[in-house]
């Protein structure tokens, strides 16, 4: 069964403004839009590190209280909770298929593939943005 949300938790947690941390939250799967729409952003184009707060911004539902999750929110998290959320915005957006051509090679096209980039023509790894 497809399960569309994912309840994680922080290793740190958000910082709210009456000082409390956040710690569990919800992220949901990725679409099409939530990869394509960003590329266009202006934030995105300046700085295309930037990408990884834009996605995780579209496809986190709330973290703690805060339901309203923006780009804001995500600019605000510890590093290590930024690097848990893209950890799991991977895992969770990656379909295990069979491997059909040689380590190393895009198993669509048989292109090379340099490593930290292995989902290129797929989902984008946001771990390998900047």
């Amino acid at each position: 069964m497809l399960q569309i949300e994912h309840d994680f938790t922080l290793p740190i947690g958000l910082l709210g403004e009456d000082g409390a941390l956040h710690r569990d939250g919800t992220m949901r799967l990725a679409t099409a839009a939530d990869e394509i729409l960003p590329l266009a952003d202006p934030r995105v184009q300046r700085n295309p590190a930037y990408l990884s707060v834009i996605l995780l911004s579209r496809v986190v539902i709330r973290v703690g209280g805060v339901e309203t999750v923006t780009p804001r929110t995500i600019e605000t998290l510890f590093a290590a909770d930024l690097a848990h959320l893209q950890e799991l915005y991977n895992r969770i957006n990656t379909v295990d298929e069979p491997v059909r051509s040689a380590p190393g090679s895009c198993p669509n096209c048989g292109e090379e593939v340099r490593p930290g980039h292995e989902r290129l023509g797929g989902s984008v790894d946001i771990r390998s943005i900047g």
